[in-house]
């Protein structure tokens, strides 16, 4: 065998490397990785059932294996991403947005991959409660808010953040009117990581965790004009249900070295590069990244929250957004390849439950 393969698929490389990544990290390997890797392993193999379709126009009969469905599989989740970027663009409005970046400071990284839905869960409270405080003291009104946890640089490497975009204005709930914000600036970056830093550690230890000592007095929160939104909500869309890797990005998998090489942008430059990692090293950073069961990665707050309709609605009217009731997208199609007519699902065998 050559010493690369092309033509990747991350399961092949949970195959191949599965004993590797047992033997240096089986110990730390939580129920929710395994799940995951298992999922991967069986996605769109005879082990997920089959689904059989039927032609209605010439009758033609077909069936294929399923999909697993996991939302850390790179080749699911496609349509559901879609979804979401069309329902974040049903409550768009006509005004400046912002992209506010909490960052989880090196020294307590450790602790979120040991206690990922304890650190994660103080890590959204501490950023959106910070983001409604400065609302309401700067503005005194209520901001709109959709946060989308990060926990990966390109890397791979293990780098939790919480993008959150942020309408710049407040509604006034009293008053029954939106604040728009003046001018292209949201609030000082310096004073909501202040803020940020003394909200998570409070949060962290009410959760009894064990915080170490040494941590930055400075902590790093970027905050940014995005313009009108999209381009920002463009991105995080990339990033929610396909896990941390496109499969056309994996290079290569040597087999006398035992190493995997994949490609990514490099931050600083702009351009492709590439990292080669040991196989079990590589698949650990694939499964550091995976959420606990029911975990949820995208959160609304304020007046975008999904309880919140009456205040988006309210909104919507003094800034005069013309509202469209457009149906969910439809997932596409599988066309008869004998006459392109959609063909339709007829039965499911052997269907196992989705992993989440």
């Amino acid at each position: 065998m050559s010493p690369f393969n092309t033509s990747l698929r991350l399961a092949d490389l949970f195959e191949a490397g599965r004993d590797a990544l047992l033997a240096q990290y089986g110990s730390r390997l939580q129920p929710h990785q395994w799940q995951a890797m298992t999922a991967i392993e069986q996605c769109r193999t005879e082990q997920r059932g089959q689904v059989h379709r039927q032609c209605p126009g010439c009758g033609l009969a077909g069936s294929m294996p399923q999909s697993c469905g996991h939302r850390s599989c790179p080749t699911c989740q496609n349509h559901t991403t879609t979804q979401w970027l069309d329902r974040q663009q049903a409550k768009r409005l006509p005004v400046d947005y912002f992209m506010v970046t909490f960052t989880l400071p090196a020294g307590l990284r450790p602790l979120a991959a040991a206690q990922p839905k304890t650190v994660y869960s103080a890590l959204f409270a501490a950023a959106s409660s910070t983001l409604k405080g400065f609302g309401k003291r700067k503005l005194g009104a209520e901001l709109g808010q959709c946060a989308v946890l990060h926990t990966h640089n390109r890397r791979l490497d293990l780098h939790p953040h919480v993008h959150i975009v942020v309408p710049g204005g407040g509604i006034d709930t009293r008053r029954r009117q939106f604040k728009k914000l003046k001018g292209r600036y949201l609030f000082n970056a310096f004073a909501l990581a202040r803020v940020f830093r003394a909200r998570l550690l409070a949060a962290l230890h009410r959760a009894g965790v064990s915080i170490p000592v040494g941590l930055p007095a400075k902590w790093v929160v970027d905050c940014r004009n995005v313009g009108r939104g999209e381009p920002a909500l463009q991105y995080l869309s990339r990033y929610l249900y396909r896990g941390v890797i496109r499969e056309r990005d994996l290079i290569g998998y040597d087999t006398d070295a035992g190493t995997v090489t994949f490609r990514y942008q490099n931050a600083q430059t702009g351009r492709p590069a590439s990292r080669t990692l040991p196989m079990a090293d590589f698949l650990w950073r694939v499964l550091i990244h995976v959420l606990p069961t029911g975990f949820r990665r995208v959160r609304d707050y304020g007046f975008l929250h999904g309880n919140a309709r009456r205040r988006l609605a309210l909104v919507q009217l003094v800034l005069r957004v013309l509202i469209q009731n457009t149906p969910p997208r439809a997932r596409p199609p599988v066309c008869c390849p004998a006459c392109h007519t959609p063909m339709v699902i007829v039965r499911f065998t052997g269907r196992p439950h989705p992993d989440t």
